[in-house]
């Protein structure tokens, strides 16, 4: 009896055992696989501590505080962000769909040899961040514009590398809490200015400056480092889009944008650069490290196809003056692909040579049958960018363009207002156009009216208009000292071509899909109808929400112009992103820039401010 007695109680206490095994256990599940589940981010309900105008990060010392939207306790004015976790800190710099990480994850097949690894490559819904990008360690308020221009904060963009790796170049300097700027690029050691004004004197044009009477304005710059090129265009009243990839170099752009010149992530790959034909009047490589010779000139004839009448390519680098065996191989090859694309050389001095493309389509008419390259066919788009592949082509002027013998466009400033050449191509009146333009500059009145309590002069800089049409927003803000990167959605009009023609400059793309653009680089965001569009297309609010976040800059502002029941939506978002309402108010129905609305909803303005916010360890790290 007493061995049955003693079994059974082994058993019992057998049996407890495995039970406070399982529980703990089960306990080690939840608590790692929650935090496993989204690896990049922190906990759901981690608290931000707000401080003046500020968020800035408390310790998690609130572990038992309630998750909900509300502020817990207004004595110590803690927020608690449940829908949107924060990022861990290694992702203060994600650019999702060009993140290296995610292609080596997926094991994409990507040909390295034609930089596909540097194309746009979207990680699927399931895979996106859920989580609010934190700024770096003692992230600052960035310098303001023009003084941004030469020098920017230290703790901001915290990579030195290339002012080691480029220190004889004069790209950049480290000097105490901040990274300066002296002008200097592979090519022009000795500044910018000076290497424009030498350009500007080969092409003969007046007074050496480069605008050339404001027929020169657009300018694609190739392989641009840190844009200090573009920089120093602006003064000769020259727009850059600055490109190039997230390589070895790969804080470039972000470096430019945080100087506050125009900049964008992309690569001469496999596909079409994100802008329309006839777009530039200038394209410019300074030893930009791309093989122009490679696929029979692919990359070569995507710069004619983009290029306008009468348009240059500025070519600064050892093959156009070397003297050595590999170098004069080149540049004879080069000569000869060139000459049959029928460019002529303009000038060649020193270490640069320029070369032109023609007004006409005479010379492709007159080359030999057989050569190549080819002209494209006639039935392709030269406009169509969206995943198009490039072609080794030669894309011919429309007969139109032909006879006109150049662009048609009117020098800088007023080609922003009048009426631009291919307007026609959408059936558009000038009427219209005028209309447009004049509709949005009484609105950005309006909204800087709205924000009149919060913004300054210099208060903003980098503008996006996500939903830019015909560019009419961005040429009402002509007085400011501000630039704007137009976007233009793929599934509509492509208009974008109207928007370089007027003199600016912008960038095919789908809200559905994060933007090319580094975290924590737009001063403002317009959002006109873009989350009617979003809703349309089935995609999230949310993550376009989080991305709106991930782009802009802390304190930076969103002007959200859309039906009143999105905007409402919306509003349930605010403190879980920790962004500050400024204003809310509805327009009048029947707007002809509200005539999408056919339900007769009313529209409204919505104006909001981004919080600058730290995570708590990055607070530690700065204390």
């Amino acid at each position: 009896m007493m061995r049955g007695r003693s079994d059974g109680g082994q058993k019992k206490r057998l049996i407890a055992s495995v039970c406070v095994v399982a529980l703990f256990v089960c306990f080690l599940f939840m608590y790692y696989g929650s935090s496993s589940q989204g690896a990049s981010a922190l906990e759901y309900g981690r608290s931000l501590r707000k401080l003046g105008s500020s968020y800035l990060g408390g310790d998690d010392d609130n572990g038992d505080a309630k998750q909900d939207d509300s502020v817990t306790n207004a004595e110590d004015s803690l927020v608690v962000a449940k829908s949107f976790p924060v990022c861990d800190d290694r992702h203060s710099e994600i650019i999702p769909c060009l993140d290296r990480n995610f292609i080596y994850q997926m094991r994409l097949k990507l040909d390295l040899s034609v930089m596909e690894h540097y194309e746009r490559h979207c990680p699927p819904p399931e895979r996106r961040f859920n989580c609010l990008i934190p700024p770096p360690s003692g992230y600052k308020v960035p310098i303001k514009w023009p003084k941004s221009r030469d020098e920017v904060w230290k703790a901001n963009i915290p990579h030195t590398h290339l002012a080691k790796e480029k220190s004889d170049q004069n790209w950049m300097v480290e000097k105490g809490e901040k990274i300066s700027f002296p002008g200097g690029g592979t090519h022009f050691h000795y500044g910018a200015d000076k290497y424009i004004a030498s350009m500007a004197n080969m092409l003969n044009f007046s007074n050496d400056v480069l605008n050339d009477e404001g027929r020169l304005r657009t300018v694609l710059d190739v392989g641009c480092g840190v844009a200090s090129f573009g920089a120093y265009l602006l003064a000769s009243d020259i727009i850059t889009m600055s490109l190039a990839p997230n390589d070895v170099h790969q804080n470039q752009i972000q470096f430019a944008l945080e100087r506050g010149i125009p900049a964008y992530l992309g690569v001469l790959g496999t596909k079409r650069l994100p802008y329309p034909s006839r777009s530039f009047e200038l394209a410019h490589c300074s030893r930009c490290r791309i093989d122009w010779l490679q696929r029979d000139g692919l990359l070569l004839l995507e710069l004619d196809r983009v290029l306008r009448p009468g348009g240059y390519f500025a070519y600064s680098s050892p093959e156009a003056y070397a003297q050595d065996e590999e170098n004069l191989k080149i540049w004879k090859e080069m000569s000869a692909l060139v000459e049959r694309m029928c460019w002529r050389i303009a000038v060649k001095r020193n270490q640069t040579v320029i070369w032109q493309k023609p007004l006409t389509n005479d010379c492709y008419l007159e080359r030999e049958p057989g050569t190549q390259p080819p002209l494209c066919r006639s039935d392709a788009d030269p406009d169509a960018v969206s995943g198009v592949l490039m072609e080794a082509c030669i894309t011919p002027y429309s007969k139109h363009d032909h006879k006109t013998k150049g662009s048609g466009l009117a020098p800088w400033p007023a080609r922003l207002t009048s009426s631009p050449p291919r307007l026609a191509d959408f059936g558009y009146s000038t009427d219209r156009f005028e209309k447009d333009t004049e509709l949005w500059r009484q609105q950005v009145d309006s909204y800087w009216n709205l924000m009149s309590s919060k913004i300054k002069s210099n208060t903003v800089r980098n503008i996006m208009d996500m939903k830019a049409h015909m560019g009419s927003f961005a040429a009402a803000l002509k007085d400011k000292d501000v630039w704007v990167m137009n976007v233009v959605s793929p599934d509509g009009p492509n208009t974008l071509k109207l928007i370089y023609d007027r003199g600016l400059i912008g960038t095919n793309h789908n809200w559905c899909e994060a933007f090319s653009t580094y975290p924590r680089t737009y001063d403002l965001l317009h959002a006109w109808t873009v989350f009617s569009d979003i809703r349309n297309k089935r995609c999230s609010a949310e993550d376009l929400l989080i991305e709106m976040d991930r782009i802009l800059r802390p304190t930076g502002f969103v002007i959200i112009r859309d039906k009143e029941s999105v905007v409402e939506s919306i509003k349930k978002y605010m403190q879980a992103l920790h962004w500050e309402i400024l204003a809310s108010e509805k327009v009048t129905t029947g707007s002809e820039l509200d005539q999408e609305n056919e339900d007769g909803e009313n529209n409204v303005v919505f104006i909001v401010q981004k919080k600058l916010w730290l995570t708590s360890e990055s607070l530690r790290d700065t204390e």
